[in-house]
Order: structure tokens, then sequence, then C-alpha cells
């Protein structure tokens, strides 16, 4: 109940209200948080009960009563750990009440009668209707006082027809066992059967029913009988559902042992016959754990009268039962190799009631066949029929009832199943449905954990096998006669090629065989062997390491279930290379007078290409190794070092196709050397075997580099040979190995110039062995002419205008061979540029404005020279086009922020300036519109752009907003620098024109609402409520303001203008000099306003410059028809006339009442019996007040009718029987009452079928009874007394009570 943290008192916390002599403190908190949980309960019980019973209101009272009661003794008896303070007890009271008002609909309290006024109802014709006040007395107060617990008075003006009286017929009472005709079978997992049994009309007193065995009378066994009584019938139902729960939390889905699908067919069966029961139905069961038939052989009630029992019986069976037989010889080899074992035969063990039948599955990867087995059935070693059927004699002649008077017993079958595992792969064999001789069937689901436990493949329902190919082997790349190499010192990987590898086999065991070569050149003691190597499939490659020559064979291979295939080649022979080796012969090389060098003829044994590696080493200088490659085994070495010196040749190593760098103990040689002679023209002059190129520009000699080998000094000769003849020429001593040699230009190419070649012709060093020099020569050009450059054009034509950013091409003219390479700048610039060009008539881009000045120009071959007077060339640009503001303009410059302030002007009036333009036309100007905003800054407002074809133009200012507005220029455009060509260049912002204006707002006046204004006659005009806002006058502009009223008086169309000074910007309609004289409607307009600027006024709004005045005279109320007499829930209607609202006063039984009306007519609901009048009426906000004398009624109560003193009365008869039954009248006689009679309900809930209806009139008593002899319910639909009916005629509107 309570749910906040208790208090902690720092004083000592007082003792509880009950000494813990009597109640121990946890049992007192026990028993009153016990009390607490009860009544929650029982207002949880409520809650659905109100649903029926529709009166929530009393149980709403009643339990705000309770919880409060509840919290406040608790906080009273003072239990530690349940005390809290009185805020939280306030909490838990709120806290409680809320959920009680959510549950049964909230508080109804109607404080308005309480205290004396009315309350309203709202019609479905948006018409509001009032209501005089509901009687309260003294029932009703104590009523309010103890929360509904003591019904008030008024409770029962909803209950003017109560009671109704049931008359029913006792029906026929029957009983029928097993009405489905279901089967049923005793399942191991649960032990017993539910055998339903339909009672129709019948309160069970007890029953009784015979078991019948199976096989009687041939197995010494007799009939038996058993009774039940109701109580055992009910703990039979109640056992069966705990035993089912239990099943259900117990059960697992990995155990199937003791699972059939009977044990669902009983829960479904069960909930499908308690769906379909009919009203006077009940469903018990009779629980059986024995086999046999049963019959019903008598039903009976609570006070011992027979049903009548439809014949019928059940016939309970073991269910049937089946598996595979244990077999130790198909369980132990669930896995096997094709043709190595003999099929395997299986045995099934099928338990039942015969003939059996049988579905099972076959299922070869994955291949699925499903097969039938019928008529299943052992010996009979009696000769009983299995089902017999027989009529029994009770039955009807229309419809005979078939019962079985014998079911045999159940019988244990071995049925024999042969396989066939012929083909490789995965075989399921799978037992899925038993079907016994009565028609139970049995569906067997997959038992994963047999009570053998042997294995997967073995369960009690399955059998599967693995059939595995048998493996095979071979040497990969390996035979006799492709041997494998095998390299001195190392070892050999043998790859064999496995096939038909099942994971089911492995690991695999390989036998390998060695045996080593007859004839071992090493003559190694090398022995035979046997080894068997693992596999286990883990790896791809199959292979071993041999690290001696000779044969390897594969002798055979034996997986974990199958012997394995050895394919060819079986055997791999291994061969060992032997190491490189070479056989050498010096020799020396002598020309002229002396040694130039070595040769060396090579003899190669081993396996090509081969690797020599050789020393040379030069008097002290560190031996220097070289290697050479040869691709055959015959090869010839030459040396000839270029330097002279002592030298040492030796041969340090071999390498050929299997052995890198083997040592080679070979001889070796010394010799001193002195190289040939040779000479050739130096690489500066080009490289290539081709002819060299050099070129000359002036001078009457060229020099010529030449690179010599050999002893110095050289002598050379050097032929130069012109277009017409040839020369000699001798250049002796030289004595350093490169000498810059000067070549006199032939005479007749010196002036003209042309090309003449170059040759060495011979050389001869200090060894005096003169040699001839075969090297290609030197083609040299003589030039004459001096490549030039020059800007092409006259004086006044070397230049050009340009835009920003636009390139500009110079035009040059250049002689010479090219290309040409030529270096500028720019005159104001320091950096200097270099161009390479290809055309004799080439154009220099540049991007700069300034005049370009040519430095030097060169050319393929020769430096040349610039031509002075056209070295240079001007580019210009187009000047950006440029605003300003016209002179003429009125504005003041602001220098802090370089703005021009322009004069003020009025809100939407006509402005403009004119703006002198620079540049090429047409214009474009873009520019920022911006505006103060309500936080101190600006706001931009847009960005357009307008066109000018003038360079004088008139810019538009933007008059339609007030405020402060800004104008920037941000970028101008022409016809030479367009804005969709140039939109990033902008102008920047210190150099941007910008001036700025004050747009003064236009005044403007209006009244704040349209509601019209209330005022009697002779009323002065000035405000009547203080806070309203009606006639209220808001102004816009700079105050202060001068405001022109004029107010018209409709009747007698008369205008009087006031002119009224206003120094804020409301003002409140308060003219105390004019007066209303005449009654109607008068219209005060604003006709002009005025502020302190000199703008004008801004268009006022129609519908907001004017407001209605409504001049009123004295109310009246007239009643729509005379009467004197009305009844309680009649509706009265008034005309009401003046203006509203209304206030009406009335008297109700002598008390005074107050009710408001907005429209006319107006609506009274009578909802107390006395005397009515209408006391007063006023309008005009409850001025304008009149007296009203003679407007009374006389309203009377509403008449009752109960049947059974308002009770629920259900009278049971018999055939032949009358009932009686009472109706109460309260009222003014004569009465008339409308009575029925309806069927009886089906179900709960449901709408009953009205079988007939009698009105009877002139009833002077207050009491009148009817006797009938037929089934229904009888109530009271209407009654009708002197004055009043009920339910009253309404009329066409439905009331919506407020509470």
């Amino acid at each position: 109940m309570a749910n906040s943290t208790p208090v902690a008192n720092r004083r000592t916390p007082s003792n509880p209200l009950i000494p813990e002599k009597y109640l121990d403190i946890p049992s007192q908190r026990l028993y009153y948080l016990s009390l607490g949980l009860l009544c929650q309960a029982i207002k949880a019980l409520d809650f659905v009960l109100s649903f029926a019973s529709g009166d929530r209101t009393s149980i709403f009272w009643k339990w705000l009563f309770v919880d409060f009661t509840y919290c406040v003794v608790l906080s009273q008896l003072r239990i530690p750990r349940l005390q809290y303070s009185r805020a939280t007890v306030l909490l838990q009271v709120l806290l409680l009440w809320f959920l009680n008002a959510v549950m049964f609909g909230g508080i109804t309290i109607n404080g308005v009668a309480l205290l004396g006024g009315s309350g309203v109802v709202r019609t479905s014709s948006y018409t509001d209707i009032s209501s005089t006040s509901e009687s309260f007395g003294l029932k009703d107060l104590i009523a309010s006082l103890t929360f509904g617990l003591i019904a008030s008075s008024s409770a029962s003006s909803n209950g003017n027809l109560l009671g109704q009286h049931t008359v029913r017929m006792s029906p026929i009472s029957t009983a029928h066992l097993n009405p489905l005709h279901l089967n049923f079978c005793l399942s191991s997992s649960t032990g017993f059967v539910l055998l339903p049994v339909i009672l129709n009309n019948t309160n069970l007193g007890g029953l009784k029913y015979s078991l019948t065995p199976l096989g009687y009378p041939e197995h010494n066994s007799r009939i038996e009988a058993y009774d039940l009584s109701a109580r055992e019938l009910r703990l039979i139902e109640q056992n069966y559902r705990e035993k089912q729960q239990a099943a259900i939390q117990l059960a697992t889905p990995k155990n199937f042992d003791d699972y059939d699908e009977y044990d669902d067919d009983d829960e479904t069966q069960t909930r499908d016959a308690h769906s379909n029961l009919q009203r006077t139905q009940e469903l018990v069961h009779i629980m059986l754990t024995r086999p046999g038939i049963v019959r019903l052989e008598r039903v009976y009630d609570a006070n011992g009268v027979d049903a009548r029992m439809v014949v019928s019986q059940a016939v309970v069976v073991p269910c049937p039962r089946v598996q595979f037989a244990k077999d130790e010889t198909a369980i132990q080899d669930p896995i096997r190799c094709v043709g190595q074992l003999a099929d395997p035969q299986l045995k099934i063990k099928v338990h039942g009631v015969p003939p059996l039948s049988l579905r099972w599955l076959k299922s070869i990867n994955g291949e699925r066949e499903e097969f039938l087995v019928e008529g299943i059935e052992g010996e009979r070693k009696d000769h009983a029929i299995p089902v017999e059927p027989v009529t029994s004699e009770s039955s009807s002649s229309s419809s005979a009832l078939v019962a079985v008077s014998r079911v045999s017993p159940p019988q244990e079958v071995t049925v024999p199943l042969t396989v066939s595992l012929a083909l490789p792969g995965t075989y399921l064999y799978a037992l899925e449905e038993i079907t016994d001789g009565v028609g139970n069937t049995v569906r067997v689901e997959t038992d994963s954990s047999s009570s053998e436990a042997v294995s997967a493949s073995a369960t009690a329902t399955t059998r599967s096998f693995i059939v595995l190919r048998k493996p095979a082997i071979s040497f990969q790349h390996c035979s006799s006669d492709r041997p494998t190499s095998l390299l001195i010192g190392s070892e050999a990987k043998l790859n064999m090629d496995p096939s038909h590898m099942d994971d089911f086999d492995k690991p695999w065991d390989l036998d390998i065989h060695y045996e080593p070569p007859v004839d071992d050149p090493t003559k190694r003691s090398l022995k035979p062997w046997k080894k068997t190597l693992k596999y286990d499939g883990e790896r791809r490659d199959l292979s071993f390491k041999a690290n001696a020559p000779g044969d390897y064979k594969i002798l055979g291979l034996k997986g974990k279930y199958c012997t394995g295939t050895v394919l060819a080649p079986d055997s791999c022979r291994v061969v060992e290379k032997p190491l490189p080796s070479a056989e050498i012969e010096w020799k020396r090389i002598h020309e002229c007078s002396g040694d130039t060098g070595v040769s060396a003829s090579l003899i190669l044994h081993g396996t090509p290409p081969f690797q020599i590696y050789y020393q040379m080493k030069r008097d002290q200088d560190a031996p220097r190794e070289i290697s050479k490659s040869f691709a055959s085994s015959r090869a010839d070495l030459t040396l000839q070092p270029e330097r002279s010196g002592h030298y040492v040749f030796s041969f340090s190593a071999i390498s050929d196709a299997n052995y890198r760098k083997i040592e080679l103990q070979g001889p070796s040689i010394d010799q001193m050397i002195h190289p040939v002679a040779s000479a050739e023209f130096s690489e500066s002059h080009g490289t290539g075997r081709g002819k060299k190129l050099v070129s000359t520009c002036s001078g009457d000699a060229v020099d010529i580099n030449v690179d010599l080998r050999g002893t110095a000094p050289w002598n050379i000769a050097v032929q130069i040979i012109g277009p017409h003849q040839a020369e000699t020429l001798h250049i002796s001593g030289i004595d350093t190995p490169r000498k810059k040699i000067p070549i006199p230009i032939p005479k007749e190419l010196q002036k003209t110039g042309g090309s003449f070649e170059i040759a060495l012709v011979s050389v001869e060093d200090a060894s005096k062995c003169k040699r001839p020099v075969s090297v290609p020569g030197i083609e040299v050009k003589v030039r004459r002419v001096v490549p030039t450059v020059q800007f092409y054009g006259k004086e006044g034509e070397r230049q050009i205008t340009i835009t920003e950013n636009q390139k500009a091409n110079l035009p040059l003219r250049l002689t010479g061979d090219g290309p040409w390479r030529i270096k500028y700048k720019r005159q104001d610039s320091s950096r200097t540029q270099t161009a390479s060009l290809h055309s004799r008539n080439s154009e220099l881009s540049v991007f700069e404005k300034g005049t370009y000045e040519i430095l030097s120009v060169t050319d393929s071959q020769c430096p040349g020279a610039v031509v002075f007077d056209a070295s240079t060339y001007t580019v210009d640009w187009v000047p950006r086009p440029a605003a300003k503001l016209s002179t003429a303009t009125d504005a003041t410059y602001e220098a802090h922020n370089g703005s021009y302030i322009l004069q003020p002007i009025c809100e939407a009036v006509n402005g403009h300036v004119d703006l002198e333009l620079t540049g090429q036309p047409p214009f474009q100007i873009m520019y920022n519109i911006a505006q103060d905003n309500d936080n101190g800054g600006t706001k931009l407002m847009g960005q357009p752009t307008f066109n000018s074809i003038q360079p004088r133009t008139r810019f538009q200012l933007h008059t339609s907003t007030p405020g402060r507005m800004y104008y920037e220029v941000k970028q101008i455009g022409d016809a030479s620098y367009p804005l969709n060509e140039n939109k990033d260049t902008i102008i920047p912002r210190s150099e941007r024109l910008l001036f700025e204006q004050q747009v003064s707002i236009r005044p403007t006046a209006q009244f704040k609402n349209r509601n019209r204004l209330q005022y009697c006659l002779n009323d002065n005009l000035v405000p009547l409520e203080v806070y309203s806002d009606d006639g209220t006058i808001a102004l816009e502009g700079a105050a202060p303001f001068i405001l022109v009223l004029s107010i018209k008086n409709i009747a007698a169309s008369y205008v009087d203008k006031h002119t009224i000074q206003v120094p804020t910007n409301t003002w409140r309609l308060d003219l105390p000099e004019y007066a209303f004289s005449t009654v109607g409607a008068h219209l005060i307009s604003i006709e002009s306003v005025t502020d302190s600027s000199s703008c004008e006024q801004a268009a006022l709004d129609p519908l907001l410059r004017s407001i209605w005045v409504d001049v009123a005279e004295t109310a009246a109320i007239v009643p729509f028809e005379k009467r004197d007499d009305i009844c309680v829930g009649d509706i009265t209607q008034f005309q009401l006339e003046g203006i509203p609202p209304w206030s009406i006063g009335y008297k109700v039984n002598g008390k005074s009442h107050t009710q408001e009306a907005r429209t006319s007519p107006f609506s009274l609901l009578q909802q107390q019996p006395g005397l009515f009048t209408v006391t007063s009426i006023a309008h005009q906000q409850k001025m304008c007040k009149a007296a009203i004398t003679d407007l009374r009624f006389n309203v009377h109560a509403l008449p009752s009718a109960s049947v059974g003193d308002g009770k629920k009365i259900i009278q049971d008869i018999h055939e032949g029987d009358q009932a009686e039954i009472l109706f109460t009248l309260v009222g003014e006689p004569p009465f008339t009452i409308t009575y029925q009679r309806s069927e009886l309900p089906t179900r709960k809930g449901a709408t009953s079928k009205v079988l007939e209806t009698h009105t009877v009139s002139r009833i002077q008593t207050h009491e009148y009874s009817i006797f009938s002899a037929l089934e229904g319910t009888w109530t009271v639909t209407s009654i009708s007394d002197r004055y009043c009916r009920y339910p009253p005629v309404q009329p066409d509107m439905t009331f919506e009570r407020h509470k």
C-alpha cells in the first residue's frame, strides 16, 4: 500500500499502539499489509463487476473512504518501519484516490448544486440548455459524508424502472461418453488417459462405469465396475492439470524416450471440447490407467435422479511402439568401406494391438524414399477376432451405434530389414510412424540420446551408415625413368598424390621401402629400410625427404577403416648430382714488342649454365674478383688489362645449375703486361657508336678532346677532311690520357661556313708500337651567321591592351636554327624568365601588365644577338568599372565607416540616388541590401543586380520596409568585365561604395479586437472593465499622436467627431463628455491619425478601423407555452428580449438561483419537483435588471415501477406450474404500464429477443400482478401517472450532463 520512505525520527520512537505482549511487531506488519492487499484485491474485483452493474459512482465513493481510513489507521498504530510523516500519509491518500479515479471514472461531486447553483446540460444541436439544481436533503448529506456507503435519495432518480423476474423451465439431463468417438492409448510418459463425458442440464452427483479387459474372456479376465463421486471427478481434473504443468516444466527437447503425439492430442482434444460446449453442457473426465473397453453404466445428479445416457464406449489400448532391436554387429560397424564387409541386417521391434502398420524412410546421400509396411502381427495363440463390432440393443432404430465387443491384447513382433551398402555415401534408416489395429497412430521422433548410448548412428529409432571409398596413392613427378635429383649434403622432397581420401578414414598409415643403388661411386655403406608414415589429412600435399640416392617404393596405404590402393608410379629413383669442376690451360698474349695479356682455355664439368669466378691482382693493389658466365662446357677467356703493370690471374670458384660457388684449385699465372696503344674521341662530343657532331660559331680552330690508352708519351695522327681536300695533322709528345687538340678550320670554310670531318688515323705509345685507329670520327659544322631575336612591329605598334587575368601573346621574329631559348623580364621586376621556342614566328605568352624586354637568345648551336630597337613590348590592362554617388546627391559622408548618410524618407515613398559609372557600357551592378534587426545588428535582405546602359544611372531605393536601410555596391561589371565571367572578382571592402538611409514608418491606428461594446441607455462612453482589451486602440508610428474619432448614432443618423491627443502607442476609449441618448447600435470609427513625423498615415484596416456599441434598455422574458403543471425532466423554453448575455433569477421551492444565458431562446431542464418561479432578468453584463412577478410552474416527480421489489428474481418451474409476477407502482393514480417478456440469454452479455409486449391502463392501485406458465424474463419498459410519464418523450436532441 505505502511505498514512500519512512521518516527517521531523531527522538526515541514511540511504542506501537498494540503492545508486543499481545502481538509481536513482525506479525503486526504482516497482518496489516495483508489486510491492505486484501482490500486492493476486492477493489480489483469491484472494478471488474462495475462493468456489468454500470453503477460506478457509489463504488468510487466507497473506496475513497476505505483507502483514507486504511492510511489514517496505519499512522495511528505506530508500527515500526511502517511509520510515516503526515506529508507522506497525505501523499499516500492522494495517490490511492487518484487510482480510484482512474478505475471508477473520477470524482462526481456536484459542487455547484451543494452551493445552491445549477448545472448545465449541452445538447447535440449546439444550444446551451440549463437545468435547475437537484434536491438536496438530509439523506443526501448523509450519503456525501459516508462516501456513498448509504445511498442518497437522488440516486434513485435514475431507477424509475427496476427489477426483473426470470422464469425458467427445468430441462432433461443427458450424459455421453466419448462424444467425438476418439481413439485412446496409454502412453508410458503419462501413464493415464482422460475419457471425456459430456453432461447436459445435469448437476452431477456421481457416475458409474465398467472396464472390459482386452482379449476378454479368453485370458481369464473379468469385467470390473467403478463408482466416481462429483468430488472425485473434480480431483481427477485438478490432478491432471497439475501433472500437465509439471510435465511441461520438466520436459527437455532432447528427451524423446517416452514421447508420443498422443500426449499433445489429449490436451488439444480437451481444449476443443471445452471451447465447443453449449451453455447447458458440462465436461468431466474419467481417468484410466489400465487398457480396456470402457462403458458408461449410470450418471445421476445431486438429487439422485439418473440422467439419460447416450450409448457409447471408449477403447483404451497401450500406445503402439516401434524401435530398432539391439544389434551388436550393426552398431559396431557404422562406418564401412566399399566391398569390404557384407551388408548388415537390421531388426525392427514393434509393439501394439495387431495388425500394425509401419512407416519408415531410407535416405542415401540426401535422396529420401519412404516405405509402408502393413499387416504386421505375430502368431495368434487364441482365435479371437482382433476388433469385433456389435450393434447395441438399446440404440434407436434410426441410428444404430457401433460398439466394439472384443479387442486383441497387444503383441510384440520383430521384423527383419536387409540393407544394401554397395555405393559410397551416407545411409540413413529411420522409423517414422506406427499405427495399431484400432487406429492409434504414433509419430516417432528422432532419438538422439538412446538408452543404449553407443553413438548417434544407432539410436532407438534410427540407423545410419557411412560407406567410404578406398583411398589411393602414387608418386608425383617421379618414377624409375624420371628420377629426382639429389644434391650432395642436402635432401630431396619426394611428393605423393593421395586421392579418394575421406576425413572419416583418417589418419592413414603409409608403408615406404628404400633400396640403395648397386654401384655407388662414393662407396658409402647404405642399407635398405622400411618405414611407416602417418598422414592426418591436414596438409594438402603428402611428401617426405630423401637424403640418400636409391629407389623408394610405396608398399601400402591403410586408413582407420579402409585399406588403400597403390597406383603407378609406385617407385621413385633418386640420383645424386656430382660437384662441378674445370680443366684450365693458360696462354700468354704477345703483340708488337711486349705481352699485352693472357688467355685461358676451359673445359667445364657439371650441369650448364656455368659461372666462373677469377681474381686479378695488379702490382700491390688488392685482388679483384670477377665472374663470367658460360652456357656450354667448352669456353675461352681472354684478359687484356688497359693499364701496364705486374698482374697475377687465378681461378677461385665455379657454379653450375645445381651448385653455387664451388671452390676451384686451378693453376694461376703472373705476367708483366703492357697494354696496346689506342685512341678515341672523348665522350664529351657525344656518345654512341655513330659519328659525333661538333658546332663552332667563331674562330679559326675548333678544340677536340682525345682519350688515349697505353704507355705515355703518345704520338697520334689526325686527318682533317675538307670539302675539296684532306690534311693530316701529327701531334707528338702527349703525356696525359686526355688531350685537347686545336684543329684548324679549312680555309675555304672560315668565311662562308660549312662542315668538315676529323678522323684519328694512328697512335703510337712509348713502346714505339704504332697501331692504326678505327673509331667513328667527328663532323664539325662551321657557322658564320649569328641567330637574332626581336619583337615584331614598329615602334608605336609594339603594345597591347588586355583585361585582367587575360593572356597576351607577344609576336617574335627569330633567325638561326631552332629550337631557340630566350631570356626576358618585365622591366619593373628583377626576376628573369626563360622560354623555349620552336618556330621562327613564335609568340611569347604573358599575363601581367608592364613592359617586357628580351635579354638574350641562343639557338641549337650558337648564342645570338637581340635587336636592340625591337627588344621591348608594352602590355596594358583595361581599367575595371567603378561607381560613385553623383555630386548632386544630398548626403553626408561619415569618415569612420566610409558611408554616405542619405536624407530620411517615409515608408512606401518613391526614392532614388544617381550613380556615376566609369567603364564600357552596358553595366551590371551587384549590391547588398541590409536592415537593422532586433538584436542590434543587421540582417541581409537581398543581393540583387541591376543593369544600366548609361554612365549615369538612377539607383532605386527600397522604402517598402521601415527601418535603417544599408546599401553596399559589391561588384560592377561592364562590357570588358562581365559579371558572369568574373564571379570571383569582387570589389575590396575598403573600396566599396556604401550609403544608408532611415525609412520612417507611416502612422496607423486600429482597434485590438472587434468585440461589440455593451452600454445601457444614458451611459457615458467610459471603460466598463479595467482589464479588458475591448475598445482599445493600438497606434504605430512616432509618438505623440493626434487621433480623430467619429461616433455615429445609427438610429438618429447623427455623427459626432472628437480629436484626441495620445502620448503613447495604446489608448482606450474614454470620452466622459459623450453620453448615449438613444437605444440602438452606435458605430465608433477612426477617421485619421498623425504622428510626430511628417509622413502620411498608412491605409487603415477596414475590419479593425471601427467598432460597434450596443445601447440597450430593460430586458424581458416570455415563456413559449402557458402551463401550470410540468414534470421533472421537462424543458421549459423562454424568449429573451434584450442584448446577450442575460442573467435570469428564479426560485425552486423558495430557494433563489441565478442562471446566465448567451442566446435566445433560453431553455431550462427541470430536475427537482416543487414550485418553480422566475423572479428577475438582466442583460448587458447584469445591468438593466427587471423584476418578474407572474411566471411560475408546478413541477411533479416522475412515476416509477419495479418488478419483484426491484430485485432480480430467478424462478424455476416445471411443466404445468405458473409463476406470479408482481409490479409495484409509485406516483399519482391512475397508472398505465407497459411490460414485456424476452427470451433467456444464450450467453453473458448477449441481447435477448423480445417475445411479447403488453400495455395495461387505468390501474388505480399501487400494486399489479400477473400469472404465467411461459419461460422468459419479465421487465417494465414504461409507466405513466396522472401528470408524468417515464421514460419521458424526448425532443429531437440528446443531452449530455456536465458533472
